[in-house]
């Protein structure tokens, strides 16, 4: 299974945003006295951070441990799919290579072809992105227009601030309600009227490091050839700090029945675990890494300090 749908579903609150560099978060209990920040304010500085977030996320590599479980109508498990991949930035595009499936390292027949297909993606994003920027709109790494804090705001309401301690930083959690009556001015404006959920943003990073929710409705970009997500379809992420200065994606889960151009899917259980963080750069061509075919419930190795 390759990296569509983790995308597909963390656009649709459109805040992954990853930080720069940033300082020791202030002390707790300062934070904890201090009054929370106007939610339109809190949403616009972690929008601001996505393009530092690009910057600072090309620059590192990351192993990908995904397990699809597809189930039968009872919820039993027919069938479990294991693919490993490296994730790295290619010419400004994030993709996820390929290096083992169910456990076997690709054949050399099948890494040539792996490689075929990164080289044929990274094109097509390129392309993408270039087209919407020439339109004068902002895109993601993958060439996917962004859609603005401010939008977002326009398509749902924002509930219920509160501030918590998540793994020793301050963090404000706040409730997500899409509006079903919002119109809508593009297709992908859509998954954001129908979703329903919560986020986690670092107070200090102003970043966005976890986020769980659900669809209220079947939705179809396409007529469902591009993307069909089904009613109830679940999902929850979060992100790590990795060497004090980049938030990168740490676990993602869904749970339900969603499409991605006829043939990236999920039908039952999905899960993604990250590990092996590494500072790397590619401007062209993959360095090919080892393969790798961790368990995905045994701790990750802690990432290894920069010279």
């Amino acid at each position: 299974m390759g990296s569509l749908l983790p995308i597909a579903i963390l656009c649709a609150a459109n805040l992954l945003a990853q930080s720069q560099q940033a300082a020791a978060p202030p002390a707790p209990d300062a934070t904890a006295a201090a009054p929370l920040p106007p939610t339109r304010e809190l949403l616009l500085d972690v929008e601001r951070n996505q393009m530092a977030a690009e910057a600072a996320r090309a620059d590192y590599t990351y192993h990908v441990h995904m397990e699809q479980q597809d189930l039968d109508s009872k919820g039993n498990t027919k069938k479990t799919t294991i693919t490993d991949s490296e994730s790295i930035t290619i010419d400004s595009v994030r993709v996820n290579r390929v290096v083992a499936r169910d456990g076997k390292p690709l054949t050399p027949d099948e890494a040539k072809k792996e490689d075929e297909r990164i080289d044929k993606e990274v094109a097509k994003d390129k392309e993408r992105k270039e087209k919407n920027r020439d339109k004068g709109k902002e895109t993601t790494s993958r060439g996917d227009e962004l859609i603005t804090a401010s939008r977002i705001l326009e398509l749902g309401a924002f509930s219920n601030p509160r501030r918590i301690d998540l793994n020793g930083r301050p963090t404000i959690v706040l409730d997500y309600a899409g509006d079903p009556n919002a119109k809508t001015r593009n297709e992908m404006e859509g998954v954001i009227r129908d979703l329903v959920g919560t986020v986690w943003v670092d107070e200090h990073d102003r970043v966005l490091v976890r986020g769980q929710g659900h669809f209220l409705n079947d939705f179809k970009i396409g007529g469902g050839l591009v993307l069909n997500i089904h009613e109830g379809l679940s999902f929850d992420f979060s992100a790590t700090k990795i060497h004090d200065e980049v938030w990168l994606p740490s676990v993602v889960t869904a749970q339900g029945s969603a499409r991605i151009l006829l043939f990236d899917g999920v039908h039952g259980h999905f899960s993604l675990v990250t590990s092996d963080y590494r500072k790397f750069h590619a401007t062209s061509k993959f360095v090919p890494a080892t393969p790798a075919t961790a368990d995905p419930t045994a701790p990750a190795a802690p990432p290894q300090p920069q010279p």
